[in-house]
């Protein structure tokens, strides 16, 4: 699993890229948690992301128990909630798996500072402490006609 190396510490959002607070409180209770919501049954939620160089997802809540998987190779920064940033190299393989109790959450946003696209495989397991964010149609996958 990739290190999280932290380049700035709680309450750095003078060092948050502009718009981003903003977002931030925009975005505070989005369970968008990738581009493309390609799966989901009762059970799971499967969603890919993808980040160009230079791109960043919007903020987005993670509240259920999920694991991601990255594909690529790259470099991304991470924004955290309660303003602390932090940077790490991804590679293809590179997994990491997260819990949540009732009540707990992750809000943050992640920003592709390489030169590579970024593309990672989140899975949400429906079935844990929280109750799923819902979602917009607009993020599901479309069928083919």
């Amino acid at each position: 699993m990739a290190d999280y190396k932290l380049i700035a510490p709680v309450g750095s959002f003078d060092k948050w890229p502009p718009g981003a607070v903003e977002d931030m409180k925009t975005n505070a209770m989005s369970g968008i948690v990738g581009s493309t919501l390609v799966s989901e049954t009762d059970r799971v939620r499967v969603w890919h992301l993808i980040l160009p160089p230079g791109k960043r997802c919007p903020f987005h809540r993670h509240v259920l128990n999920y694991f991601w998987t990255c594909h690529t190779h790259g470099v991304a920064r991470g924004y955290y909630e309660d303003g602390s940033i932090t940077e790490t190299t991804h590679f293809p393989g590179d997994t990491r798996h997260l819990d949540y109790g009732k009540g707990e959450h992750l809000l943050h946003a992640v920003e592709n500072i390489g030169t590579t696209d970024l593309v990672f495989t989140t899975v949400e397991y429906k079935q844990s402490p929280n109750a799923p964010l819902p979602v917009p149609d607009g993020v599901r996958l479309k069928t083919a006609a």
